[in-house]
């Protein structure tokens, strides 16, 4: 039995270089103790609770992005939110989730709305990236509104992660809107966990 350590992702938007590239596809490995460890001691962070950490972990954890093979936290701090906040839940789900949950993060990527100023991406990348990975994964045709929205969120269509457990390491990043056992990740309630500076 193998382990497979690194994971293919799409980015909602795609992070775009100093030079006008557009990337969109990468990788991520999963984190040692050392990745998470490490950017306590970089002297910009100022504790555990320093968004700036995520930053920093993420910066470890990503081995590729588009044609970049070396991720510098100012590569993460150039994504758009909305990519930020899906490395962050991939970051999770294959660190401390299980198969179905990897399976409808990709599942609800591929079938959310398109972004505003985006067309809907080509089934295609969504496909490529399931069978780029050792694991296969079937995209259904349609997937149900995730439970635990209350539809007062302005941006619950731009980023649809569907129910997700786990994520020890960012559970802040989620908000438990769910029954007993269900979680799912909302942007807007990431904001609101970010500190606020006096």
């Amino acid at each position: 039995m193998s382990l497979q350590t690194s994971y293919p992702f799409v980015l909602p938007r795609g992070y775009v270089d100093a030079h006008g590239t557009l990337h969109k596809e990468g990788r991520m490995r999963l984190a040692t103790a050392r990745d998470e460890l490490e950017p306590l001691r970089d002297p910009t962070v100022s504790g555990p609770d320093d968004p700036r950490l995520t930053v920093l972990v993420l910066a470890r954890v990503v081995e590729q992005l588009g044609t970049l093979e070396l991720i510098t936290s100012q590569d993460i701090e150039g994504l758009f939110a909305i990519d930020l906040a899906f490395l962050q839940d991939f970051y999770g789900v294959i660190n401390f989730g299980n198969q179905e949950e990897y399976e409808q993060l990709l599942r609800a990527q591929a079938e959310g709305p398109p972004l505003l100023g985006q067309g809907r991406p080509a089934a295609s990348s969504a496909s490529s990236v399931a069978s780029a990975s050792s694991v296969a994964v079937a995209v259904p045709a349609a997937v149900a509104e995730p439970a635990g929205f209350d539809g007062e969120d302005p941006l619950a269509h731009e980023f649809e992660a569907g129910q997700l457990a786990g994520a020890a390491a960012f559970a802040s990043f989620g908000a438990d809107l769910g029954g007993p056992g269900e979680r799912v990740l909302s942007r807007r309630g990431a904001v609101e966990e970010i500190p606020r500076s006096k």
